[in-house]
């Protein structure tokens, strides 16, 4: 009772948070709890009655006893309640500009192509990336601005800014740069804008979902401070520099993204593009697969000792990968579901995976209910939810195939069949070929994922060594992008 109690308060949290798509959603999902509230009560009269009815040897035929478990209809209103808490709260923690954000700055009516020339300080507070059209990109804490009256220097007196800012810079200006470092950025502020056309990429919330109301068009990076402080980046960009140095792009930072995220890394866009066009878009993010193997080798490596000591270091192995990767939403979800395990086996308790997934989901939704419409969340948590109620009915339903043959089917179907309404919403289309594609990949996949944590962990210890494990994938790595090629390649005209 207490267990289904949980599910249907954390079920309402988390459609409370679903339906701020719907206009006065909060009105509806408390709507729902009422009218879930009165269909029971009539259930739970007739479970009184049963048991009056028993309990005084009455042959009364009893009620059903799935009819038993039913909770209180105050349960259904209670969860209603926090659907309505969950939209209210949902709009207070959307990310609003403050009175010094650096977007506030931006001149009424200015645009990307007019030369406003400012100096914007702050600190660098993400690694360079590339981007399509070949800048350098990064995210900066801005804390002061300048304005640039003409090409010689700056007029007037610096302010004090908060916010962050999309910061675009020529390739080579960009290089070298880390988070943490303290620069100053010479450019033009702009406001983003939203789409244009209908189901196009809306830069205006993807930088309101980062917290972000301001861009600036970079020109010249001038940094002032030399100092480097330490930082997960750093392990992340040996980890990445060991597995390039043999393999070569784009076979080294595709192995990367697979072991630490395509968040994490680098990536080629045309390698991106290509993978999430083909289905495999999951292969490249970082979440349950790898928890469950980083966790699968520590708890093998110490089936020995106590069970404090293997809690303890899978623990650790945890922190260490989710610092690694960057505190990605899905792996989040596929760390705490990794501590649930951790905490069963410590207690020698089994843990249901559904209930596991569920409260991961709800804490997560606690902590920031604006990961909600986050896509990467989105597919880890439904194919998640589709391995834990989907996959055992498929493997039975494939009895009259050799188990290792059926569980190779299962697992990407189930996974395929609970994303693909999200896959169609966001992407349009999905290709006929992406089940099949899955099946065939899931191997390589499998072999190149522990290949690259092995050589990851190894490279953090010896480069040369770590590099030269890497560079034993290079066959199962090139045979998975020339599968991907050779299926895409199959519809283009």
């Amino acid at each position: 009772m207490i267990q289904t109690t949980g599910v249907i308060i954390c079920l309402g949290y988390i459609f409370g948070l679903l339906f701020t798509a719907v206009p006065w959603g909060g009105v509806w999902i408390l709507g729902l709890g009422i009218v879930g509230a009165v269909i029971f009560r009539r259930r739970t009269i007739l479970r009184q009655f049963a048991q009056k009815s028993e309990n005084a040897g009455s042959k009364t035929k009893a009620v059903p006893n799935n009819w038993q478990t039913i909770p209180h209809p105050r349960i259904w209103l209670a969860a209603g309640l926090v659907g309505l808490l969950a939209t209210l709260y949902f709009q207070w923690r959307v990310p609003q500009p403050g009175t010094k954000d650096i977007s506030q700055f931006v001149p009424p009516g200015n645009s990307s192509n007019q030369e406003q020339l400012v100096i914007v300080r702050g600190e660098v507070a993400s690694n360079p990336r590339l981007t399509r059209s070949q800048r350098g990109q990064f995210w900066l804490e801005a804390t002061q601005i300048d304005e640039v009256k003409n090409e010689k220097g700056s007029a007037g007196v610096p302010k004090g800014v908060t916010g962050k800012l999309y910061v675009t810079v020529p390739i080579l200006q960009a290089t070298g740069l880390y988070p943490s470092q303290q620069i100053a950025v010479t450019g033009i502020l702009y406001k983003p804008k939203a789409a244009s056309n209908p189901g196009g990429f809306d830069f205006q919330k993807f930088l309101k979902q980062e917290g972000t109301f301001a861009g600036l068009i970079g020109r010249q990076v001038n940094v002032l401070d030399q100092e480097r402080k330490w930082g997960w980046w750093q392990i992340r960009e040996r980890i990445v520099r060991s597995q390039v140095r043999w393999l070569g792009i784009p076979e080294g930072p595709l192995v990367s993204a697979m072991v630490l995220g395509s968040k994490a890394v680098d990536l080629p866009y045309d390698i991106r593009d290509l993978f999430v066009q083909a289905g495999l878009a999951h292969a490249l993010a970082a979440s349950g697969f790898q928890t469950s193997l980083i966790l699968s080798v520590i708890l093998q490596l110490t089936r020995r000792a106590r069970k404090g000591t293997q809690f303890t270091l899978g623990f650790l192995a945890l922190i260490i990968f989710l610092s690694l990767t960057g505190f990605q939403p899905a792996v989040l979800r596929a760390v705490i579901m990794g501590f649930a395990a951790l905490v069963g086996l410590l207690l020698k308790r089994k843990v249901k995976q559904f209930g596991s997934l569920l409260l991961a989901a709800t804490l997560l939704l606690v902590f920031n209910p604006l990961w909600i419409w986050d896509l990467g969340f989105q597919l880890s948590f439904l194919a998640t939810l589709g391995l834990v109620v989907t996959v055992s009915p498929l493997v039975n339903g494939l009895a009259w195939l050799p188990p290792a043959i059926a569980a190779l089917i299962a697992v990407p179907l189930a996974a395929t069949i609970w994303t693909l309404p999200v896959q169609l919403f966001v992407f349009g289309v999905v290709p006929s070929y992406s089940l099949f594609l899955n099946v065939v990949s899931t191997p390589l996949i499998s072999i190149i994922s522990i290949g690259g944590i092995i050589s990851a962990l190894v490279g953090l210890i010896w480069t040369q060594a770590g590099s030269f494990l890497a560079a034993v994938l290079h066959y199962p790595i090139d045979w998975l992008i020339k599968l991907v090629e050779f299926f895409s390649g199959a519809i283009r005209p």
